[in-house]
């Protein structure tokens, strides 16, 4: 996952899209970047790191024009360690096209050959993303055939686009001295919405940066959906998709997305609270209430299903764990030992919480299961009598392929295990987990007219219908950090 956002304006909009990039911080980390326009010339700065590190007063500065782009990285395919794989992207024909990307292509090697052998383009970098921005600079050049650019061009290059890449793309683009263009895959697998204020549009990941710079939230995107915005602000959208089908990923509501977004016409928090009560019901029928003494959320995004966990129960709420915001993510650290510290820096225990008391921990998701045993063994180590770990997701069992780094399937605690090992595994005396038609009951029922979600992680199902075995094999082989998994933040 990454967080993109494009903004066309009339007035300077180098702050309003570092402002939106701080709201979007939590769908990456790796680097930020910011493109504008002025002109006709386009102002980047990009690297790796936070926003607040990459961006410095010069920087902003330079970033001159009343409309631009931004993206926070967070890599799933490409090297995790280049300065070039940080977005923006650059090409100089035609028009001179920039573009950030939220997503994952799953036939990369197959448009790389063709760009390189067909349509005679050169891709400097391992990044799909830039692969995206080829295809769709040659479909705008074989579409305009040196005519001046129209509204219609665009949405006949973006039909082409949906035509010739799979798996899940939001993008935004901005076209030198015309406009800004934003489409999304025909299952809108990635999010992507639509906001306004202040002749300003704006176009970003979730709601949270609309709302949190001011801007209304006007809609949402549709699948197969492009939106060009001319820089005089008119704005034109266009279906470019032949059969599309809104299949969001679930996995945004789980845990992605901040808990203050709206998405696809979903509250994320109330999504969590519906996976709380849903996981209630679990735990009921796996432990007696009355053998727990107190719920406690792993922070931070299981707040909301503890909460209703707990309500429901009649248990008493508390926080046992203290986050440290200032320590880094534990997937990207580099080795086994070094995740394990990493937990213990980021989460600290109130031990007064836990001694003596039967606990029961919950999580938004188990992923390779390091951070839960490190979390399990922390709670002991605080005195805790027994430790129960409840789940408001299903096993994750399967690779995620649409843009989600998540490991391989080998590396996933889950894999091949049966519930009592998978406990075993983690060092719990008791583990739940919520069952998948449960979590797609609990979410779709906000919103009726999303009747299928994505949910290839935990039931291996993938929207799309054209991944295969080796699909997989061949994305984990370049899977970003490949031989030092990932972690989850559990």
């Amino acid at each position: 996952m990454c967080g993109i956002v494009g903004v066309v304006s009339h007035a300077s909009v180098n702050q309003l899209l570092y402002d939106a990039l701080l709201l979007l911080q939590h769908r990456g980390q790796d680097a930020a970047g910011i493109v504008t326009q002025k002109d006709c010339k386009f102002f980047m700065h990009k690297a790796r790191g936070m926003v607040r590190d990459v961006f410095r007063t010069r920087n902003m500065r330079s970033l001159l024009g009343s409309c631009g782009l931004g993206q926070v990285r967070y890599p799933t395919a490409g090297s995790a360690f280049s300065d070039d794989e940080a977005q923006p992207f650059y090409v100089n024909a035609p028009f001179g096209i920039v573009l950030v990307h939220n997503g994952n292509l799953t036939n990369t090697p197959a448009l790389r050959s063709q760009l390189f052998s067909a349509d005679h383009r050169h891709i400097n970098t391992g990044s799909d993303s830039e692969v995206l921005l080829n295809v769709l600079a040659h479909e705008i050049e074989a579409t305009t055939r040196g005519q001046p650019l129209t509204p219609q061009h665009v949405f006949t290059a973006v039909q082409q686009v949906h035509r010739r890449i799979q798996g899940s793309y939001a993008v935004i683009a901005m076209i030198s001295g015309h406009g800004v263009l934003a489409f999304r895959d025909p299952f809108g697998i990635r999010p992507l919405c639509l906001g306004y204020a202040d002749n300003t549009w704006m176009l970003a990941s979730e709601s949270v940066a609309l709302e949190g710079t001011g801007h209304r939230l006007e809609r949402n995107i549709a699948p197969g959906e492009a939106v060009w915005i001319d820089l005089s602000g008119h704005i034109h959208s266009q279906q470019c998709a032949a059969h599309p089908v809104l299949c969001p990923c679930i996995f945004e509501f789980v845990y992605l997305a901040r808990p203050d977004s709206v998405m696809d016409g979903i509250s994320v928090y109330q999504a969590r609270l519906n996976l709380g009560e849903a996981l209630a019901k679990r735990v009921v029928s796996t432990i007696p209430p009355n053998e727990i003494d107190v719920v406690i959320p792993i922070p931070e995004s299981s707040r909301p299903s503890a909460a209703q966990v707990a309500q429901l129960l009649g248990l008493p709420y508390r926080e046992g764990f203290v986050k440290n915001r200032y320590v880094g993510r534990t997937f990207i650290m580099p080795g086994q030992s070094v995740r394990k510290q990493s937990v213990r820096q980021k989460l600290n225990v109130i031990p007064s919480e836990f001694k003596g008391r039967n606990v029961l921990l919950v999580d938004d998701s188990i992923v390779r299961g390091t951070t839960s045993r490190e979390i399990v063994q922390m709670a002991r180590d605080a005195g805790a009598h027994r430790v129960y770990m409840a789940s408001a997701a299903p096993p994750v069992r399967y690779p995620n392929v649409y843009g989600i780094d998540m490991p391989t399937r080998q590396e996933l605690v889950a894999h091949d295990r049966t519930l009592a090992q998978i406990a075993s595994v983690i060092g719990c005396d008791a583990l739940i987990y919520q069952d998948i038609e449960g979590m797609k009951k609990a979410i779709g029922v906000l919103n009726s007219q999303i009747t299928r979600f994505d949910a290839s992680c935990f039931d291996g199902v993938y929207v799309t219908g054209n991944i295969t075995l080796e699909d997989i094999v061949q994305q984990n082989a370049h899977r970003t950090g490949a031989g030092n998994p990932q972690d989850e933040e559990d």
